[in-house]
């Protein structure tokens, strides 16, 4: 046990990201109204963050969004894509931290030549393999890399991955991909029955989910920020 009475230490969490691409007050209340209704078990209370790189050089009540961002039902973290001096003052008067959302570097080709200084270095994370069953009420969670689950995934359970996400078993949890935005990641699946689908944000609840896909072996990808289905071959 630590002597001290309390201890700072950093840690890594999975938080929805919250884009405005509208500042009307009502439209905003009614859409997170509408998306809540969706998924209520799994949005309901969510910690977001909220992006307003849409809404550049606006004038914005920052105390006002999150009053109507909360009272619809989620909870504000923070508020991130603003590039504007005003706003960002307006964000601190609103006791809101200011957040940058991170990104993954996406490897480069080196060219092989006789120059070996200042030649950066690719920190490649490993492929996070679990080979036993996901349990409900487990969160798992690929920071940078790919997830494999090498068994069955209970309902209830919750598989997250900033890469693709692959199930060699049942799928009855729900599993998200791309966490961290990139829509090029893909969900891989011998056996589909899930409660929640999730490739950069778009997701289907298992009642979205083409019937004639359901507990067969599945891939799925986003065409045009739009979820897609397919057999596995």
């Amino acid at each position: 046990m630590s002597n001290t009475p309390i201890e700072l230490k950093g840690s890594n969490f999975t938080l929805s990201v919250l884009h405005l691409n509208d500042g009307t007050p009502k439209v905003i209340r009614q859409a997170i109204s509408e998306k809540i209704a969706q998924a209520p078990q799994f949005l309901k209370n969510a910690p977001v963050v909220i992006n307003v790189s849409a809404l550049a050089d606006q004038n914005i009540d920052f105390k006002k969004l999150r009053r109507i961002v909360e009272d619809a039902g989620l909870r504000v973290v923070g508020i991130s894509g603003s590039s504007d001096t005003q706003q960002k003052e307006a964000i601190i008067a609103a006791q809101l931290p200011i957040l940058n959302e991170g990104k993954i570097a996406k490897p480069t080709t080196q060219v092989n030549n006789d120059k070996t200084d200042d030649v950066p270095i690719q920190v490649r994370q490993k492929t996070k393999i679990i080979h036993t069953p996901v349990r409900s009420g487990q969160r798992i969670y690929a920071q940078n890399s790919d997830l494999v689950v090498i068994s069955n995934v209970s309902a209830g359970a919750e598989l997250i991955a900033d890469g693709n996400v692959h199930i060699y078993g049942v799928l009855r949890g729900r599993v998200l991909a791309g966490a961290s935005g990139d829509k090029e990641s893909q969900i891989f699946c011998t056996h589909l029955s899930a409660e929640l689908v999730s490739i950069a944000g778009q997701y289907w609840l298992s009642d979205q989910i083409p019937a004639d896909f359901v507990g067969k072996s599945v891939q799925l990808s986003l065409q045009e920020n739009e979820l897609t289905i397919e057999n596995l071959i």
